[in-house]
C-alpha cells in the first residue's frame, strides 16, 4: 500500500502517542450567570463566586469551578455547577450537577419549568463583594448587616 507521505506522517504520530497541545485553561473565583424568570419574562444577571450558594428563585445556583482560556486561545468558557430547587415546604432537591458552556447555553441540562439559567463568563472580579469580605460599615459607624443570607 502506498500512502502519501503526509498521511503516513499523521498514521505515525499517532500510533507514537502524539496528540495536538491543549489550551491552558484559567481558573476563576467568579462565574457569571443570566437567569430568565418565564413567568414575568424578566431576566437577572448575577455574579457568583466559587464555592458560594446563591438564590434565583426557587433555584439555589453553587458553582465549583469556573474556566477560561487565556486570549490568544480559542475561547471556551465553561462551569461545573450544582443546582437545587427548593419547594414551598422547604424542601431541596438535587436539580442539576456538571458543566455548562457559554458558547453552548443550550446544552445544558437544568429543566425547570418556571425558571432558565446560563452561564455568561468566568470572570477574576466581580463588583460583588466575596462572601467571606466584612461588609463595610455605614456613616453611622456601626456595621452592616449581611443581607445576602
Amino acid at each position: 500500500m502506498n500512502l502519501p507521505l503526509f498521511l503516513r506522517t499523521v498514521i505515525v504520530a499517532l500510533a507514537l502517542g502524539a496528540v495536538p497541545a491543549s489550551a491552558q485553561t484559567i481558573a476563576n473565583p467568579v462565574a457569571a450567570f443570566s437567569g430568565l424568570d418565564k413567568i414575568t419574562g424578566r431576566i437577572t444577571n448575577f455574579d457568583v463566586y466559587i464555592n458560594e450558594t446563591v438564590q434565583f428563585g426557587a433555584l439555589q445556583i453553587t458553582p465549583r469551578a469556573c474556566y477560561t482560556r487565556p486570549p490568544t486561545e480559542t475561547q471556551r468558557t465553561s462551569v461545573f455547577v450544582e443546582v437545587d430547587q427548593v419547594s414551598l415546604k422547604g424542601s431541596v432537591t438535587r436539580i442539576f450537577t456538571g458543566w455548562m458552556f457559554a458558547d453552548s447555553p443550550a446544552l445544558n441540562a437544568i429543566d425547570h419549568a418556571v425558571y432558565d439559567i446560563w452561564l455568561l463568563d468566568c470572570k477574576q472580579n466581580s463588583d460583588v463583594p466575596p462572601p467571606d469580605a466584612p461588609a463595610a460599615a455605614p456613616e453611622g459607624g456601626a456595621p452592616a448587616e449581611d443581607t445576602r443570607g
